[in-house]
């Protein structure tokens, strides 16, 4: 299963979300799970050392004088049941989207694919668009709201990041988006504690437990 989480304004933690569903899954999914960082902040979210080797970027560039199975060999260890495909360096050129987006379906692994901001047309927005769960990742808030309703992409369930005080509410998103919202995830300063340390792949917060509803909705 291919699933895609994706954000229109920055900020919002998109990357956040992602990591904590990829290992909520490598600890649930007998496969394990590939995390996908699109957007390049994921080693970093996961407190790993940035990766110095190819990535993503560098595959799609190789245009086709990289084989497809390379994007299984660029996949970094992480902890029991997750791996990582680092971003690596340079633009995510668009040319080899569609079979980019073939070969991650075709993965034994559940693979969740950190988009990050869904900026324009390209091979970002051909995975949000074409994932089996394409997930938009939100707050209650009413400028992040205006912007998903005009959003490139429909997607097929939102995420939504609870904060206290919010006037909004999760019928004004559905209401707005046109999607339902299938988990939501309190924001939590202890979280952010854990991603600055460096020790969320170590220590999973109980709240990341309700991301994997996603799965079923």
């Amino acid at each position: 299963m291919l699933i895609a989480c994706w954000s229109v304004k920055g900020g919002v933690g998109t990357t956040v979300t992602a990591t904590g569903f990829a290992l909520a899954l490598a600890h649930r999914a007998g496969s394990g799970c590939l995390l996908v960082d699109m957007a390049g902040d994921a080693s970093c979210c996961l407190g790993l050392a940035e990766p110095s080797g190819a990535g993503l970027a560098d595959w799609l560039r190789a245009s086709s004088s990289a084989p497809p199975d390379a994007l299984v060999r660029l996949q970094v260890p992480v902890a029991p049941g997750l791996a990582l495909l680092p971003r690596g360096t340079g633009p995510l050129l668009s040319d080899r989207g569609a079979l980019l987006v073939q070969l991650l379906g075709a993965l034994p692994q559940t693979v969740v694919v950190d988009c990050g901001l869904l900026a324009g047309p390209g091979v970002v927005q051909r995975v949000a668009a074409q994932a089996d769960r394409s997930l938009l990742v939100s707050r209650l808030c009413v400028l992040g709201l205006r912007q998903a309703a005009h959003a490139l992409v429909r997607p097929s369930g939102v995420v939504v990041l609870r904060e206290p005080g919010r006037a909004l509410s999760i019928e004004d998103v559905e209401q707005a988006v046109g999607a339902p919202v299938v988990a939501t995830v309190a924001v939590d300063p202890s979280v952010a504690r854990l991603v600055d340390a460096g020790l969320l792949a170590g220590r999973l917060p109980r709240s990341f437990a309700g991301l994997l509803e996603a799965m079923a909705a």
